[in-house]
């Protein structure tokens, strides 16, 4: 694996949208006893579901720490492939590297990953095994690298319409636990560097409670150059409801990097949903890492859906709004299937479907769309 000494922008290399062809889907295996309950048993069902289901469309590789390589080789389908990592948790999207493309190559972009805040108000401690998860895919792949050694950046944190666009939070980029060191004009600027952009739209806040800062990919998601959803509530009471708002606000009186005015789906969110007490008694209480407390509210969403060749993977809560949620998105992607899947055991762990998945794109011409 070579590593490269200048930048996707001057290479002519670009970050794709999630909607364009993909070559494959990573997942990381669940297994933290201080994150996932029980040990990860139950959500190790739900990821085996996932990856399933995914693999239907496109190629998925699963990696796991050596202990549970034996486990998820004999829980997974044959056809997934499985290849052991070592990692801290199960957060691929976020720890893994982020791909480029020029229409002919793909090389991935290795950012610094410190538990979503480091020794400020990271999520765990230590976190050099998932750090070096980006290097160790880009191994795997066969891509060349372009390694960042001082900026801290999360997949999550980060969507893009593939066209120049990019939108991300504030809440979340300019936390203390990320870049300290950097203006917000400077964070701006290595992120069109290296994921070659014009145009970087930073909404106010993600979701409420959202233990990463406020990741984008929670609340906010494009469907389509120019297209997108925003999670939502009516509920005026809902301290969600400002939040979201306020990201409207923005969308609202924003342009894309092409000119246009970005069109805005509303995605309601789940009633709240909170931590039982069976659920918070199964996680192992471990000093520096945030516990699961009973009664505690949980960031559910469905706009963390991960969009697959074919079809589009969205959280279900056993929810009265799971089915506006379904036809919301089929009415968005008529050529892809919509497929839902119970979603709590993941969202128990911290996060949702979006979240624990990764794209490898396709090599495809600039612009292409499935």
């Amino acid at each position: 694996m070579k590593t490269l000494e200048t930048t996707p922008r001057r290479d002519g290399f670009r970050m794709p949208g999630e909607f364009e062809p993909h070559l494959g889907t990573y997942i990381i295996w669940p297994e933290r006893p201080d994150n996932w309950r029980l040990g990860g048993k139950p959500a190790q069902k739900v990821f085996v579901e996932v990856a399933t289901a995914i693999s239907r469309y496109e190629p998925v590789t699963v990696c796991a720490n050596a202990n549970q390589y034996a486990n998820a080789r004999e829980m997974l389908p044959e056809e997934v492939r499985v290849v052991e990592i070592s990692n801290d948790d199960a957060w691929v999207r976020d720890c893994g590297p982020t791909f480029v493309t020029n229409g002919k190559e793909i090389r991935g972009v290795d950012w610094v990953f410190n538990a979503w805040g480091g020794l400020y108000d990271g999520l765990y401690f230590p976190w050099d095994k998932d750090d070096a998860v980006a290097q160790k895919i880009c191994e795997i792949e066969r891509r060349a690298r372009y390694k960042l050694y001082e900026f801290v950046l999360e997949g999550g944190s980060i969507h893009v319409d593939g066209e120049g666009t990019l939108v991300t939070t504030e809440e979340c980029l300019l936390s203390e636990g990320r870049n300290p060191h950097l203006t917000k004009e400077e964070i701006e600027e290595v992120l069109k560097e290296y994921l070659n952009l014009e145009k970087i739209i930073w909404l106010p806040r993600g979701i409420y409670l959202d233990e990463t800062n406020g990741h984008v990919d929670n609340i906010f998601s494009f469907t389509a150059p120019g297209e997108a959803v925003l999670a939502w509530t009516e509920d005026k009471d809902d301290p969600q409801y400002e939040i979201s708002r306020a990201a409207l606000d923005v969308l609202e009186r924003e342009r894309d990097a092409k000119g246009r005015k970005i069109n805005v789906h509303k995605l309601l969110l789940p009633k709240p949903i909170l931590i039982t007490a069976e659920e918070s008694e199964g996680v192992d209480a471990v000093n520096g890492t945030l516990p699961r407390m009973e009664g505690d509210r949980l960031a559910a969403s469905y706009a963390n859906f991960y969009i697959a060749n074919g079809a589009v993977f969205l959280p279900l809560f056993n929810d009265p709004n799971d089915e506006a949620a379904i036809k919301t998105l089929q009415s968005l992607f008529p050529g892809r299937e919509v497929v839902g899947i119970y979603a709590r055991e993941i969202l128990l762990g911290g996060g949702n479907i979006h979240c624990i998945t990764q794209q490898v794109p396709a090599p495809c011409c600039d612009g292409e769309k499935v």
